[in-house]
């Protein structure tokens, strides 16, 4: 595992530094021991990575070169495609979130943001959804544009803006003196209309699909989690008809019931973290195709990082638990995508 580790890293890195060596941009021989071949699910080797003028135009066994080429030999290495992390926040770091974005600018944080999508790309992520800005608005468009137009370097970016929330609910500003008016993370709404009028603006600023915060905050009971819904069914197909008017997508935060069912009732692209899903909710989801994204990486990252062992196994009980539904949600049929949900754990890990 380390050397597929260390190929994910090194790879981006040694084409950027061989383009920055040459203005005409290759072509480059990218060798290795192995490939990780996806479409087969097998390892063969030797393999090689013919690059022209940034594309990547040829993957296989060694072959004839272009006259001229640069062979870049990894030695006992693992060649595999980039990663695809559909749950990250670029615009977090380790720390109490809700001070962050009272501590540090809008600058600060997408300086911030840049840096956090080279630390991603370099550890082998080459696409990802950014789930919301944690309130600095649609700071994430000139992020994914500037990597887009090839200023900095990064993953490729499906972006949200904002995420929407209502007032009171999940990532409003609550325990603060309500004299300060702390901001919130995230645009809140209160009905239908106000919903309308906030993915209109997101899309406005430049969003790519838009993402809701379903349900929260969490509690643990004994049976289970327990977490209150935030808009209705109804609000949910509105904002999914809204969103798809313009071509676009929603994705929720959403973990219980009935939050979760009123998410797959009105046709989310994707349910993220998706704890406790009813066979009902399973049924529609498989039938609608709507992504399940478990984000168990960032609760592995807390119970090996937990300030107390109290801590850490409350965190490896969560997972446990999480891991049972998950099994269900598989038997069930749902489709999954991977999501970590790093920013409260150190991007390019």
């Amino acid at each position: 595992m380390k050397r597929i580790l260390v190929i994910l890293g090194a790879v981006p890195l040694l084409i950027t530094m061989a383009f920055a060596q040459s203005p005409a941009h290759g072509p480059y021989v990218i060798r290795a021991a192995r490939l990780l071949d996806v479409a087969s699910g097998r390892i063969t080797g030797p393999a090689e990575i013919l690059v022209e003028r940034e594309k990547i135009v040829s993957v296989g066994p060694p072959a004839a070169h272009p006259a001229g080429a640069e062979v870049i030999d990894l030695g006992d290495s693992t060649l595999l495609p980039g990663l695809i992390d559909a749950h990250v926040h670029l615009f977090l770091h380790p720390g109490q979130e809700d001070v962050q974005t009272i501590e540090e600018s809008v600058p600060e944080r997408t300086i911030m943001a840049v840096l956090a999508a080279r630390d991603d790309l370099m550890a082998g992520f080459t696409a990802e959804r950014d789930m919301g800005t944690e309130g600095a608005g649609s700071a994430d468009t000139a992020v994914r544009n500037a990597i887009d137009a090839g200023r900095i370097p990064g993953p490729r970016l499906r972006i949200s803006g904002n995420a929407i929330s209502i007032s009171g609910g999940h990532e409003d500003a609550i325990g603060f003196n309500p004299a300060q008016h702390v901001l919130p993370n995230a645009t809140l709404v209160n009905g239908t209309g106000q919903l309308i009028e906030a993915i209109r603006e997101q899309i406005k600023e430049g969003a790519d699909f838009l993402k809701i915060y379903e349900t929260g905050a969490d509690t643990w009971t004994d049976s289970g989690i327990s977490t209150p819904f935030q808009f209705t069914e109804e609000e949910l197909s509105a904002a999914v008809r809204e969103a798809a008017r313009v071509g676009k997508r929603v994705a929720v935060h959403a973990r219980g019931e009935p939050g979760t069912l009123y998410a797959a009732r009105a046709g989310v692209a994707s349910i993220d973290h998706a704890d406790q899903l009813s066979g009902e909710t399973m049924r529609i989801m498989r039938e609608k195709r709507i992504f399940a994204v478990p984000t168990f990486t960032i609760s592995e990252y807390f119970a090996t990082h937990a300030a107390s062992q109290k801590a850490a196994a409350t965190e490896r009980a969560g997972i446990e638990y999480h891991a049972r539904d998950f099994h269900k949600q598989i038997a069930a049929g749902v489709r999954f995508v991977m999501g970590s949900d790093v920013g409260p754990f150190p991007h390019g890990t």
